[in-house]
């Protein structure tokens, strides 16, 4: 039996199996074919986007981003700040309880700040920055800082990367780089443990103590109504089957749409293909500065040379109508954005590249690229950036695994003929690099930095001015001395900017449209 055989009986054995009584009724079970396997569950130790995602589906935010980019109070009812910008004062909303049943208080919060501080780019500043947090009774609490900075509130109210959810004190105090032994939130909805199925399967129920604020839903701030009793995520690493589910009417929604299967979804009468990130993310790959052979930097210029981002681009999306090539680190289309080094960064100079390889004295150390298999927004890219080393004078071991693996091994700093690594790609969203602070791969400190572990002092002098100043031209010239380093040393390599339709049966309605794909507001026909 093919691969593929064997995926198809899984699935189809999976779709047969019953439901608890409460979900039989119609319009009471959503079924999700998310966009890679669950297998993590804690949302502070990683950025991998489903971990996130089910981040949002169990744990609130203190603080929410609306889809104009502000920020919205969100479990707090309100905060003050002090006359000299340098104290915050937060007040959260009365009758909040976890899922146990106990009550959120200040504790809680602040123990779940330190933890997603700890991991969070952005948060590992504002640590940095913060003299004292304190909780001055059951709901409120006080953060006092170094200086004035309006990075606290835009921090608290991340939608993504590392969102920072809070927990109950006892689970908040788990070592950040430990998983959590619980999944007790206080959000939307409650996570079903004992039908979770790790890599296929995960259930999640209304959580009925759940009080949503008044304002209609907007990303991650306003209303969180939830509208059906049961939602219930699906893994399939074949695209084809999870099209096929749609048109059978197994599944109500596909987190991403393969490209090519796009035609066979197109025109279907009940079926609604959206792109429901207007956003949209940016695909990238990252060396390991660590070790051979991409510590050297004369190495890393010559593979950013070998690349072409319109190969990439067409390998993973092939329709231009949902792709563009971009050489901005902090993104095309927003406030930071710049051209600077696009020649070394958008096409492919491969003479270039052997030239350099020549001038480090390349020895023919192994590149190792990850690969991830199960995701169709993360497989092509490995394979074209792969190919055109090689074309370079690379030697290059492409090692295939499924996401979840990745997102394990890609945190071993060894050597990577020893379980390490020498190159990854990914995508971010956008709203997570839209300038220095907020875009967490460009942070160089190191051991400290993300997956990759950048050293460049320069990069952390310049993002340390970033931060302190106010200034909106001082701003803008440190950015783009910011995205000229990050390039010339090699720290991130944007290789293109699209966007993943999605896919839902009419009969649902109020999908919401946002970078994250959240669950709460959609009705369910039959309801």
């Amino acid at each position: 039996m093919s691969i593929k055989s064997v995926r198809q009986a899984m699935l189809a054995a999976l779709l047969a199996l019953p439901l608890p009584t409460a979900a039989l009724a119609a319009g009471e079970t959503l079924t999700a074919v998310v966009n890679a396997p669950l297998r993590v569950l804690d949302p502070i130790t990683t950025t991998a986007g489903v971990t996130r995602n089910h981040g949002y589906m169990i744990f609130d935010t203190l603080l929410g981003t609306d889809e104009k980019f502000a920020v919205q109070p969100q479990m707090a009812e309100k905060w003050t700040k002090s006359e000299d910008g340098k104290t915050y004062t937060f007040t959260l909303r009365p009758g909040l309880k976890w899922h146990d049943g106990k009550p959120v208080t200040a504790e809680d919060c602040i123990a779940s700040i330190k933890r997603w501080s700890e991991q969070n780019k952005m948060g590992q500043t504002i640590a940095a920055l913060t003299v004292e947090m304190k909780a001055l009774d059951e709901r409120s609490f006080q953060i006092s800082l170094k200086q004035p900075t309006n990075l606290l509130l835009e921090g608290l109210a991340s939608i993504s990367g590392i969102p920072p959810f809070m927990m109950p004190k006892r689970l908040a105090e788990t070592p950040s780089t430990q998983q959590i032994k619980e999944q007790i939130g206080s959000g939307p909805f409650r996570f079903v443990a004992a039908e979770f199925q790790p890599g296929i399967k995960a259930v999640y129920e209304r959580n009925n103590d759940y009080v949503p604020r008044s304002e209609p839903a907007s990303w991650s701030a306003g209303g969180k109504v939830v509208n059906v009793d049961r939602v219930e995520w699906v893994a399939m690493p074949d695209a084809l089957t999870a099209v096929n589910a749609m048109i059978n009417g197994e599944v109500d929604y596909i987190e991403q749409v393969s490209y090519d299967l796009l035609p066979m979804l197109e025109g279907k009468k009940d079926v609604t293909v959206a792109t429901l990130d207007g956003v949209g993310s940016q695909t990238v790959f990252r060396f390991n500065h660590l070790h051979p052979p991409f510590d050297n930097k004369l190495v890393r210029q010559a593979a950013i040379h070998a690349v072409a981002q319109e190969d990439v681009l067409k390998a993973l999306v092939g329709n231009p109508k949902y792709y563009q090539t971009c050489a901005a680190v902090f993104g095309c289309g927003t406030p930071y954005e710049s051209a600077a080094r696009k020649d070394m960064v958008i096409p492919a100079n491969i003479e270039k590249a052997k030239a350099l390889l020549k001038e480090a004295k390349y020895d023919g150390t192994p590149v190792v690229i990850l690969q991830p298999t199960d995701s169709a927004t993360l497989s092509p890219q490995p394979l074209v950036i792969a190919q055109a080393l090689r074309r370079a004078g690379f030697t290059v071991d492409l090692q295939a695994m499924d996401w979840q693996s990745v997102v394990t091994r890609r945190a071993n700093q060894g050597e990577p003929s020893k379980g390490g690594w020498s190159l990854l790609s990914t995508y971010i969203t956008l709203v997570d690099i839209t300038d220095p602070v907020r875009n967490y791969v460009v942070v160089s400190n190191g051991k400290k930095a993300w997956f990759g572990w950048p050293y460049v002092p320069a990069i952390e002098d310049l993002r340390a001015k970033f931060i302190a100043s106010s200034d909106p031209a001082e701003l803008k010239a440190l950015a783009s001395q910011i995205h000229d380093a990050a390039l010339d040393e090699g720290v991130i390599v944007p290789i293109g900017q699209f966007q993943v339709p999605s896919a839902y049966r009419k009969s649902l309605t109020n999908v919401m449209n946002s970078p994250v794909p959240f669950f709460w507001n959609v009705k369910k026909a039959g309801r």
